[in-house]
């Protein structure tokens, strides 16, 4: 889940470098428990769901999976969202209620789950095409999910969060599509969204220096059209402007002296 308004006053719990959280590696833990919690979940949706459920369907199974795995969902409720997961279809970019609507074959289906273990959060996305595939389908999904790939190796200590902006900006933009501007990565931990900010643009050099310790959502939006969006009237619910199809991939990545650790990933 990513928000615009994601920098908090609230005073943070563990030691703090330019309002930034650094875990401990006690926290680090936790936030590894969350992680495993999320892509467990992310693996059971991307292999349950099929044409003909519902986006509700898809979050009681969501929900149920996390509290059974001793976990308590982070969206729900968060802010007024009343779901467990986002559930965005074709030209919704992010935070989609699930309800009524009906998965259809063909459909570009977002999935964005997070989990909260003693605490602390872990928070990512996935974004598949259910039953049949278009060229146009198929190509976003690898080009944002190469996208993420590129911004997690920029996540080196030493480096700065506009590293992972260009790396991010500097794949996508061959390809001809668009990075969302409005939405944006985030510090995570005690909070779903803490600071830095983790915009998918901009130049490199810039923004928070990456130390050991931090912890950062990355999550590139792409658009095959242009980057403007507006919220439907749910005031939640995130489209292209142009009504063009957009793609969310996102990983929980720990920033570690040897480099950057997914917390996200299934544990091999």
């Amino acid at each position: 889940m990513s928000k615009t308004d994601m920098l908090f006053s609230d005073t943070q719990p563990g030691a703090a470098v330019d309002s930034v959280t650094i875990k401990s590696p006690r926290e680090l833990g936790f936030m590894k428990q969350a992680g495993q919690v999320v892509a467990n979940v992310i693996a059971r949706l991307t292999e349950s769901v099929t044409s003909g459920m519902t986006t509700l369907d898809c979050d009681v199974l969501a929900e149920k999976e996390i509290r059974h795995l001793g976990a308590v969902p982070s969206f729900k409720g968060y802010r007024g969202f009343p779901a467990t997961i986002c559930v965005s279809i074709n030209e919704q970019i992010v935070h989609g209620i699930p309800g009524s609507r009906v998965i259809r074959d063909g459909d570009l289906v977002s999935f964005d789950v997070g989990a909260i273990v003693n605490g602390f959060h872990g928070d990512a996305a996935i974004t598949l095409v259910v039953g049949s595939a278009s060229g146009d389908s198929g190509h976003l999904i690898e080009v944002t999910r190469e996208a993420l790939n590129r911004g997690i190796e920029a996540a080196q200590p030493g480096n700065r969060v506009g590293d992972i902006s260009a790396a991010v900006e500097r794949f996508v933009k061959p390809h001809g599509y668009s990075l969302v501007r409005e939405y944006v990565g985030h510090g995570i931990g005690r909070a779903l969204h803490e600071e830095p900010a983790v915009p998918n643009y901009g130049p490199s050099g810039r923004g928070h220096l990456l130390k050991p310790g931090m912890v950062i959502a990355i999550e590139p939006m792409v658009n095959i059209g242009g980057w403007r969006t507006q919220v439907l009237e749910d005031q939640w619910t995130i489209v292209t402007e142009d009504g063009s199809l957009s793609a969310h991939f996102e990983h929980t990545v720990a920033i570690t002296e040897s480099g950057p650790v997914v917390l996200t990933s299934l544990a091999s």
